[in-house]
């Protein structure tokens, strides 16, 4: 009876191939449609990881933390800050079985449904004084529940917008996705910036900072239906598996591919060594030393990231005149050489200061726009999915997870030089990884 069973499911899977491929051998694409997709989703994800992150610095200490001194408490909330990023790849590993088994859709679904349900839960969540410990047992469990669902919102449109680029512009294309970090930066910041503005301390640290964490939550019912809109379509479904982006099992991933999932991830090491940089980590140092009010430093990172979305944009221009490789290197000794002037301007005047966030935004910008696939091609198309999915996790695990508390906990402790050995070792990874492609390419 099971073998019935299995045979009559075969049979079912190969009419269904059989179907797919008669009725769209060749499947059309608009990639003006698969930008907007993927910019929403991408824009919604990195919202919730920046309303985390900003109030990791001007939130958490003070609720969670009123144990402690507010350095200790900025500490402490980096710490349980960098635990969405060592439970992603874990994410990754169960939303691809759950594709596997019941498709992308209910994959897509779930994730940002429990995404979306963890983030607006840390607004109803009390703080120390009403649940002591166990107020930040639960918000550790939250953040890491976070990084699980963010494991399972890979959709692969991304890859298929890459794909589907015109010839010459893949590195134009490519850039789209990356787009949503500035966004999704702009969106958090301007919403704690109106709040902390028109509100009064007590009420901001009483109540108001838990709106953004609801707002996270219609941003990702918005962005959902977005991307169920394309990924569920007949088009988009046969799109993706005859560009074969399709799940495979992680641990055949990391068997087969590893040596270019970590390859990847060190290729963009020294772009997500700074993203946390100029975005968390200047609002710590300069709120604890109060050498500028919450609301300048806000604001001067919007302007940042408004030319971090131009420098995004940019990045594809140049990627595709010059290479992907070389635009990714020479941003890694740009940043290089920035990480060496970073104690100079962070620990100057204001203006210094507000230098370091627009020249480090500009640099993210340019670099990150490109971080994405580095090595991408040294993937089979058949591991090209999971393959992205991974390499993209690995590279916030090693660049960005710890910087805000590597950066802050350093700088207290033997001063903002350690913000240039951060820097620099993520460039040198940057340089060693492309190097070595190179030389695997060469030997092919």
């Amino acid at each position: 009876m099971a073998g019935s069973s299995e045979a009559l499911h075969t049979s079912s899977l190969a009419m269904e191939g059989e179907y797919m491929h008669n009725a769209a051998p060749h499947a059309k694409v608009a990639p003006s449609e698969i930008a907007v997709g993927v910019v929403i989703g991408r824009a919604s994800e990195y919202f919730d990881f920046f309303v985390y992150g900003i109030a990791s610095v001007l939130i958490f200490p003070t609720v969670f933390f009123p144990f402690v001194d507010r350095l200790q408490g900025t500490l402490y909330a980096f710490v349980i800050f960098s635990f969405a990023f060592i439970a992603r790849p874990f994410g990754t590993a169960l939303f691809m079985t759950i594709q596997r088994h019941w498709g992308r859709g209910t994959k897509l679904t779930a994730s940002l449904f429990l995404l979306g349900t963890a983030t607006v839960s840390i607004a109803f969540l009390p703080g120390y004084n009403t649940l002591g410990e166990t107020a930040i047992v639960l918000l550790a469990l939250l953040r890491i529940i976070q990084g699980i669902a963010l494991g399972g919102t890979w959709d692969g449109l991304p890859s298929l917008l890459a794909l589907n680029a015109p010839k010459g512009k893949r590195s134009r294309f490519a850039m789209i996705g990356q787009l949503g970090a500035p966004v999704g930066f702009m969106l958090a910041a301007s919403l704690f910036l109106y709040l902390n503005h028109s509100l009064s301390r007590e009420d901001f640290l009483g109540w108001a900072w838990r709106y953004p964490f609801y707002v996270a939550f219609a941003i990702n019912v918005v962005a959902l239906f977005a991307r169920l809109r394309l990924v569920l379509t007949q088009e988009y479904t046969v799109a993706l598996e005859e560009s074969e982006l399709e799940p495979i099992s992680t641990r055949q991933m990391l068997g087969s591919q590893g040596y270019n999932i970590f390859l990847g991830a060190f290729a963009a090491l020294a772009s997500y060594a700074l993203f946390h940089l100029v975005t968390i980590f200047p609002l710590s140092w300069i709120s604890l030393n109060a050498s500028q009010a919450v609301n300048e430093v806000l604001t001067i990172q919007l302007y940042g990231a408004c030319l971090a979305v131009l420098g995004t944009i940019a990045s594809g221009w140049i990627a595709d005149r010059v290479g992907k490789r070389n635009t990714v290197g020479t941003l890694a000794v740009l940043i290089g050489i920035f990480a060496l002037f970073s104690p100079i301007l962070m620990n100057g005047s204001a203006i210094m200061q507000d230098l370091f966030i627009l020249i480090g935004f500009t640099l993210l910008g340019l670099s990150y726009g490109q971080a994405a696939g580095t090595v991408t091609a040294n993937f089979e198309r058949r591991f090209r999915y999971t393959g992205a999915a991974l390499t993209s996790d690995f590279a916030w695990l090693f660049g960005a997870a710890f910087a805000p508390l590597v950066a802050l906990g350093l700088s207290v402790e033997f001063g903002l030089s350690a913000v240039s050995i951060y820097l620099l070792s993520g460039a040198v990874c940057t340089l060693v990884a492309l190097r070595i492609n190179k030389s695997l390419e060469a030997g092919d």
